[in-house]
């Protein structure tokens, strides 16, 4: 059953990030690629179209492009394209600077990377969080993320752990991944008894957190105590928004996050967009590489439902205990995903 609140524009609806993110003009971020990076052997890139310090996906990849730089001895540039006008002409930059390697992120850059990497063969363009190319470009991998499979996991733990029986979904925007993952919730509740309730709503925003804020109370104060997280550093303001009473809870998406709210942050569905990241450049500065699409499931590291060792040792006892009986029956459940023997819904529609 799906309890939809009484404030209005809960739900809001795009068909695309990019309308969230165009900011100001990003093109001082050109000024990165001096000339000592058009010199530099083994250029590696990150793009980001979403600011850093998100205690998430973006600082994950940053982090992860370091460390793999570290160990390989490749020059990097980490750029922040605010403004989408800048996409292309970043890439070209870049391209141009004889990249080896451009990695940048989510939907909104897919026009770019179509229009800009068949001018620069020699460069490996990957997209994280990318739907696949018809037809393909043979120099540029898309990657795309079963992360549904992880929220459907958080809808079976939170269904069984809530004590209103009333759990929740905030997402940044209603764009089809997202909208997948409220699904899953909802049929994962649906699966432990009619009588839990359910509450999808979208931020509009993935760097909004006073909006995530306002949206994680109005669902808090109407009766549900476990909201899944899905919206990079909106979820900040929604994990704040837990810390504020006893007993409300919070499935997020990064282990950063455990220290926001250590007795209210219960789990996560972990997508590591910086093991992805690690992943898929090891593979591009590898020989033999081809351009092709990703498929990432949840038995690949990328993607899994945690419980959070600090929520174990700082939460409430009563909730500590709970989840405790409740989790054996989820690693089941997860097993049974894997195997092919439980098949979790892939519903894009509102």
């Amino acid at each position: 059953m799906t309890k939809t609140p009484s404030v209005s524009g809960l739900f809001r609806h795009s068909s695309s990030r990019r309308q969230f993110l165009i900011g100001t003009a990003g093109v001082a971020a050109l000024g990165l690629l001096s000339s000592q990076a058009r010199a530099a052997d083994g250029l590696v890139a990150l793009v980001h179209t979403q600011a850093a310090g998100d205690n998430g996906p973006v600082d994950g990849m940053i982090a992860s492009l370091k460390r793999l730089a570290g160990e390989k001895g490749f020059a990097t540039r980490i750029i922040y394209a605010q403004d989408a006008a800048t996409y292309e002409s970043i890439f070209r930059s870049l391209g141009d600077a004889g990249a080896s390697v451009v990695v940048s992120t989510f939907n909104e850059v897919a026009e770019p990377f179509k229009a800009v990497a068949p001018e620069y063969p020699n460069t490996k363009f990957v997209q994280l969080y990318a739907d696949p190319f018809e037809p393909a470009i043979p120099n540029e991998v898309t990657v795309a993320y079963d992360y549904y499979l992880g929220c459907y996991l958080s809808g079976l733990f939170g269904s069984r752990i809530s004590k209103t029986g009333a759990i929740g979904y905030i997402g940044g925007a209603s764009i089809p991944g997202q909208i997948a993952d409220l699904n899953a919730l909802k049929a994962a509740a649906a699966v432990i008894g009619p009588n839990i309730k359910f509450t999808g709503a979208f931020a509009g925003s993935f760097q909004d957190p006073a909006k995530g804020h306002e949206i994680a109370n109005q669902l808090f104060q109407s009766g549900v105590d476990y909201i899944q997280t899905d919206s990079a550093a909106t979820d900040t303001g929604i994990i704040q928004a837990a810390t504020e009473a006893p007993g409300r809870l919070v499935s997020a998406i990064s282990r950063e996050q455990y220290k926001l709210g250590p007795k209210a942050v219960a789990a996560i569905v972990k997508l590591d967009f910086g093991l992805s990241l690690y992943q898929e450049v090891s593979k591009a500065l590898a020989e033999g590489w081809k351009g092709h699409h990703v498929a990432t499931g949840i038995d690949t590291g990328v993607i899994d439902f945690e419980l959070s060792d600090t929520f174990l040792k700082e939460g409430p006892a009563d909730l500590v205990a709970k989840a405790k009986e409740i989790w054996p029956d989820i690693e089941k459940a997860k097993k049974e995903i894997i195997a092919g023997t439980l098949k979790v819904p892939l519903n894009t529609a509102l």
